[in-house]
């Protein structure tokens, strides 16, 4: 057999691990992505209600200090490629397990050590400066987090069910969602001046309890096959980015353009909302609980959207997700104005089991199959956090500003929509039947 056959049979998961070993690349998975988005939820909630005054404090509208937080959201985000870049060098050329590891130390630390923060009336302009470069190093480590957690299981996983088995990582999402909207109800239920005082860090001190889990189930996994069964060339391409860019330019735009309405839609239903929510005068209780039951339903969701794209295909899913958005965008938004309790459970369990739900559970295996072995964590890695800058880290932010500026919810749908609509036009130019079986396998030719 040749080499190339050997990396596409390997990649398709044709020799699949033993069963042991893929419960425990699920668990490191799913766990990892957990920390990583029950970080990244716990600061979106936390821009939402404590750090405006506590770390931004401006006089006038409270929405302006909401806003300076959010700044720093999107700070995260603008750091996620960066880490990208740095981990997925060293996962393409030394080691997918080694860097999942590394990634989930600094995610954890950075997450621990916001939670003893300062604020802005003890130590003044310092507060916020430290607030933001923790966020920018959560940023950093989440940029390298995704793409390795994703590529243990789509390239170890039986060809049959790898978007079963890939729908796990994106569980995680759901996981951390649940985990930090649940602390954060916990505390809560203190006296507004305990939680304003001490209250709102126990969530991010409590991370580390799935830190110390989860490096200890990734030092006990092995590495993927597709990555030691590779070519030596290819696991030691010089600069991968290089060849990415050069090789690889309309894989990376379409990785991009995939990720735009999922990630933006997600922020937006359950970061944004909560700000959303609070201007029209619905209960910040209420909200949360609605985005938490719904976070919940997701949970299960993602898993059924990744097997029915091993029966239906990959493509014909994510369409679910992309066109559900766009037929959401306004209705969401309406739902909420009413202050119905069932009503705004309605938009949220549209929103996001179903519309977001298609687009992640199908995603980590649609955007792996974009790229060949050597690249291929670069390349998702890249893809993917670059997306994040324009939809999760800049969409709540110009969310909030479009609230200000026009004092209502329809300048956001469109919005949305134009997230949906570019994910369309990736989805259309991709070759007929390259995304619409089970397989996926992208050979390296047709790069």
């Amino acid at each position: 057999m040749s080499n190339v056959a050997t990396e596409n049979n390997v990649t398709a998961g044709v020799v699949p691990q033993d069963a042991q070993q893929m419960r425990k690349l699920v668990m490191a998975s799913v766990l990892g992505n957990a920390l990583e988005w029950y970080d990244f939820f716990l600061y979106g909630t936390a821009a939402a209600l404590v750090f405006g005054p506590l770390f931004f404090p401006v006089g006038g509208d409270p929405l302006q200090g909401t806003l300076l937080a959010f700044s720093g959201f999107a700070v995260g985000f603008l750091a996620r490629p960066l880490g990208g870049i740095a981990f997925g060098h060293i996962g393409d050329r030394y080691s997918r397990k080694m860097t999942l590891i590394m990634t989930l130390t600094l995610m954890g630390a950075t997450t621990f050590v916001i939670g003893l923060l300062p604020v802005y009336s003890q130590i003044g302009i310092w507060a916020p400066i430290c607030l933001i470069s923790l966020r920018f190093l959560q940023g950093v480590a989440s940029g390298g987090e995704w793409g390795g957690g994703v590529l243990m299981l789509s390239e170890s996983a039986p060809a049959s069910r790898r978007g079963f088995y890939t729908a796990w990582s994106q569980m995680g999402v759901s996981g951390g969602f649940v985990l930090s909207a649940f602390a954060f109800y916990l505390v809560q239920q203190l006296p507004e001046a305990d939680f304003m005082r001490w209250g709102w860090r126990v969530p991010f001190l409590l991370s580390i309890v799935i830190f110390l889990v989860g490096v200890y189930i990734r030092k006990n996994i092995r590495e993927s096959k597709a990555f030691t069964q590779a070519k030596p060339e290819d696991k030691h391409e010089k600069i991968p980015l290089v060849t990415l860019m050069r090789d690889h330019p309309k894989a990376l735009l379409q990785a991009i353009a995939l990720r735009l309405p999922e990630n933006g839609a997600s922020y937006i239903f359950f970061t944004f909302s909560v700000v959303y929510a609070k201007h029209i005068g619905i209960g910040t209780g209420e909200i949360i609980s609605a985005v938490t039951l719904a976070m919940l339903v997701e949970f299960f969701s993602i898993l059924f959207w990744g097997a029915l794209s091993d029966r239906i295909g990959l493509k014909p899913v994510y369409y679910i997700g992309v066109m559900g958005l766009l037929v959401m965008a306004f209705p969401f938004f309406w739902l909420l104005s009413t202050g119905n309790y069932g009503w705004v459970m309605l938009a949220m369990m549209l929103g996001l089991p179903v519309c977001h739900g298609a687009m992640i559970g199908t995603q980590p295996c649609i955007m792996s199959d974009l790229f060949p072995v050597r690249v291929r964590y670069s390349g998702l890695a890249l893809g993917h956090e670059v997306g994040s800058i324009f939809s999760g880290g800049l969409g709540p932010m110009l969310a909030v500003a479009l609230l200000m500026e026009f004092d209502a919810s329809w300048p956001v749908s469109l919005l949305l929509m134009v997230y949906a609509l570019l994910a369309w036009v990736a989805l259309r130019s991709l070759p007929s039947g390259q995304q619409n079986t089970h397989t996926g396998v992208k050979h390296e030719h047709q790069h």
